[in-house]
């Protein structure tokens, strides 16, 4: 999985988040909410991130970010190996936009100032003046205009607000941005305007994105590669063409078959392919593949033995024992 050329921005390591749980000095219980993860995304890309609410996505992208310490592995940030280092010269290269925006913007503050927050804090203007013109110039960026910049929070619908919390990232002028399921508190109207605006601002400053959202109809359109998540672990990861249409993994395969398709007479005829019982629980995950509770390909050799995350065709990696018996 390791990718070390000139085109790489960031790359994790078999990267490890685990939570303590209980009270107490000495706790032998975690929460295994990352697991194990490799993989890297190249300058200028989109790499999407799909699973299943509490599958460890959002965990992921904000341990990259060190907004959570990694318990294990290694974060490696252009070229540089960043998973202990100060992190205050690489916060203006790598932000957040958060997945609510009724609750991720102080309401206290004016727009004005939750976009300068961060121009003030990087020391990014001279003067009251460029600090004013930059905070403008942001958010025109996004869809906004000066007027906007006196009002609060609350005077915004969610879709503003959203673009809000864009134009707050995009004030330090970052290279890379993890966009933490940004649409999925939005009405589907205002999604398709969000994700567009995101493709609009990547080709004109050359943003670098981690997309993550459970929605894989909405990461299909916006990203180059996807990768995708069950319970702490990628089980896949492929091209967003070749994840679509030539999926190998039982997981990746049902999420697929659960994409709606606006032509009825089509739906009808679509293979629905329904998972059966729920998700385990990360504190107690099942043994061998996290996945095997669920899939009607589990056998012994599932329960015994994880299996490994492994390339089975030019840059197309899953981890399943059976991947030759996953019928069409």
């Amino acid at each position: 999985m390791d990718a070390k050329n000139n085109k790489t921005l960031v790359e994790v390591q078999n990267l490890k988040q685990y939570f303590p749980v209980g009270s107490g000095l000495i706790t032998n219980k975690y929460i295994k909410a990352v697991d194990d993860i490799s993989f890297h995304i190249e300058k200028g890309e989109t790499l999407g991130l799909v699973g299943e609410s509490g599958c460890g996505k959002t965990t992921a992208g904000r341990t990259i970010l060190r907004l959570y310490e990694p318990t294990a592995g290694k974060i490696i940030y252009d070229g540089t190996d960043i998973t202990h280092a100060d992190m205050m010269p690489y916060r203006r290269r790598m932000q957040i936009v958060f997945q609510d925006p009724y609750s991720s913007l102080n309401p206290r503050m004016t727009v004005g100032d939750i976009v300068g927050e961060p121009i003030d804090i990087h020391k990014l203007a001279d003067s009251r003046k460029e600090r004013k013109d930059k905070i403008i110039q942001i958010l025109e960026c996004v869809g906004l205009n000066s007027e906007h910049a006196n009002r609060f929070p609350h005077e915004f619908s969610g879709g503003q607000r959203q673009r809000i919390g864009i134009a707050r990232a995009l004030a330090v002028d970052p290279e890379f941005i993890v966009c933490d399921e940004p649409v999925s508190a939005l009405d589907v109207s205002i999604q398709a305007q969000i994700v567009n605006m995101f493709e609009e601002l990547q080709e004109k400053m050359g943003l670098t994105y981690l997309f993550i959202a459970h929605d894989l109809s909405v990461v299909k359109h916006i990203s180059r590669r996807i990768g995708v998540m069950y319970l702490g672990k990628l089980v896949e990861l492929a091209e967003s063409y070749e994840l679509t249409f030539n999926n190998v993994h039982p997981y990746t395969r049902s999420l697929i078959s659960a994409i709606p398709i606006p032509d009825p007479a089509e739906s009808r005829e679509k293979n629905r392919i329904v998972l059966e019982g729920d998700v385990p629980s990360p504190l107690n995950p099942p043994s061998g593949c996290r996945f095997r509770t669920r899939c009607p390909y589990a056998d012994k050799l599932c329960a015994e033995q994880e299996p490994e995350f492994v390339e089975i065709s030019k840059g197309h990696f899953a981890a399943c024992h059976h991947l030759d018996r996953v019928a069409d």
